[in-house]
């Protein structure tokens, strides 16, 4: 990376790259330099695209994706690629939002979503380390032991093949430490997977444009590096929705998650994932947990990747703990549960969409006839994104899909409306500070090189960065989506937006939507 360009946002949307964009070449394809049409435009070069994009070519559609930077590039490639049905939230929860028949509705998908990843890397031939491997639930020291026995009784309720077991695999130091197992979860290389499903896409006669930015985005079509794509069907698959100001946004919120990975030597652990189930003391409504899993590396060792300690974006500060004390409170977890973990090889951070009833939102955009949306990831992208692609590709072909009114975003849940309130107060509070707030440097030359900050100008915010040249870059500092006043990323050298998770590379380039548009230069 040169000194002027932290984030190279085309191949990863973090200055950090994850062991999966660092192990694989960029997944470049052409840029659209044309006027062009199209049965469906697909919008996001992540799984949840990819997975669209494959289905329908298979069906004979004529697809057209874009992405903006390399595939991948967004949030798919800094996921830890576990795919599986031990969700992020309880089924005791699900059963509570839902109902009992439902909860099971929700188990059956994300398993299908599993067994369909699996035929496809069969299908396609796809090399990318696909594993089946078991999973082990695990409580967190702040939670009740009992809520694993409610746990197991919701997921049997769910038909789901769960154990009850005293010994967890690899972990030695807690023999009698119980977990529930869930068998026959899965693996792989997610970056492989990816352009496994791109090259079907392709042989298929689908075109992926790379380096193109959507924008002007409406039932018609978009616009892409100043041409203009006409097509019948418009699939936001972009982790958020970019076409939509407010709707979708009230109903899920950004959390940054942090990831840390090591070598450990080759057999002294099974192929497993461990999960435990989240800080209970928490201020944050998704409580934060740890997740970890193994992935081969060489003839001598696997990586052993663990991640955690969440965050709402942008609200680092609201627990007195800056980003890069997050991997150190990660390093202390995973060396306590897993003595083999040393020195560090990779550390990164992802973007993760909470919804407050915990599934996806896939379906027709709210308003909209022919614009679909793919998001609400609740951190089970690897499925929720491949059921994203499945039902969406249903709903285009008018075929029947038993769990497209589960993941309408239309739906309504009202039994999440405590925490609904505790995340709006949450964004209320923090808009106002924001703007009362004069920024923690006062004179831009007390800034250090590397760093970045927003600082107050009159009525104005302004986000300054300082590179490592000593040369002074700056730009509006409100998110031009609905407002929210940015914060500086340290580990990821970029400006986040609390309010609904816009992020923004130091010179203003927006990386993560909802924003759909770079922040204004400022003098």
């Amino acid at each position: 990376m040169s000194a002027n360009d932290p984030i190279d946002d085309k191949i990863t949307s973090g200055y950090h790259h994850s062991y999966w964009n660092d192990s694989t070449a960029p997944l470049e394809y052409n840029t659209l330099d044309s006027d062009t049409i199209a049965d469906v435009l697909i919008v996001g070069g992540g799984i949840a695209g990819l997975t669209t994009a494959y289905c329908l070519s298979k069906s004979g559609r004529r697809v057209i994706l874009l992405e903006d930077g390399y595939l991948g590039s967004g949030e798919t490639g800094r996921t830890t690629a576990q795919i599986t049905y031990a969700l992020d939230d309880r089924y005791y929860d699900l059963e509570r939002f839902f109902g009992e028949e439902k909860s099971k509705l929700a188990a059956q998908s994300h398993k299908q979503a599993i067994e369909w990843i699996n035929s496809v890397v069969t299908i396609e031939d796809i090399d990318c380390h696909f594993n089946r491997v078991d999973g082990y639930l695990f409580t967190d020291p702040s939670d009740k032991e009992e809520n694993l026995d409610k746990e197991f009784d919701a997921a049997r309720r769910a038909e789901l093949p769960v154990d009850l077991v005293k010994y967890i695999p690899g972990l030695p130091q807690s023999k009698k430490r119980r977990a529930l197992r869930f068998p026959n979860q899965a693996q792989f290389h997610i970056m492989k997977y990816l352009k496994g499903l791109a090259d079907a896409i392709i042989t298929m006669g689908g075109k992926i444009y790379t380096n193109s930015h959507a924008d002007s985005i409406d039932k018609t079509g978009a616009k892409a590096n100043g041409y203009t794509i006409r097509a019948n069907h418009i699939v936001m698959a972009t982790n958020t929705p970019v076409n939509d100001i407010v709707t979708m946004h009230t109903k899920q919120f950004a959390y940054r998650t942090y990831v840390i990975a090591a070598k450990v030597p080759k057999g002294i652990l099974p192929y497993a994932m461990w999960w435990d189930t989240g800080n209970q003391n928490s201020k944050w409504v998704a409580k934060p947990y740890h997740y970890v899993r193994l992935e081969p590396l060489d003839k001598n060792f696997d990586l052993l990747i663990s991640g955690g300690e969440d965050h709402k974006t942008g609200q680092a500060d609201q627990e007195n703990s800056t980003e890069e004390q997050r991997y150190e409170n990660l390093i202390v977890w995973t060396k306590e549960h897993f003595p083999y973990f040393d020195d560090i090889e990779y550390k990164w951070s992802g973007q993760v969409m909470e919804p407050v009833d915990s599934l996806a939102f896939i379906g027709k955009n709210p308003g909209d006839d022919n614009i679909y949306i793919i998001t609400g990831d609740s951190g089970n992208g690897m499925t929720h994104g491949t059921l994203g692609g499945l039902i969406i590709h249903d709903i285009i072909m008018g075929n029947p899909n038993e769990y497209s009114n589960l993941y309408d975003p239309s739906r309504i849940t009202l039994p999440t409306g405590i925490d609904y309130l505790k995340e709006v107060g949450n964004m209320t509070y923090v808009m106002a500070k924001d703007w009362l707030s004069s920024g923690n440097v006062k004179e831009v030359n007390d800034l250090p090189a590397g760093k970045g900050v927003v600082i107050s100008k009159g009525l104005n915010k302004i986000a300054v960065y300082k590179d490592t040249d000593g040369t002074i870059h700056s730009c509006s500092g409100v998110c031009p989506h609905l407002g929210g006043v940015l914060q500086w990323n340290d580990d990821e050298k970029s400006f986040d937006c609390p309010l609904h998770g816009s992020r923004f590379t130091a010179f203003g380039t927006v990386i993560n939507g909802p924003a759909i548009s770079d922040l204004k230069k400022s003098v």
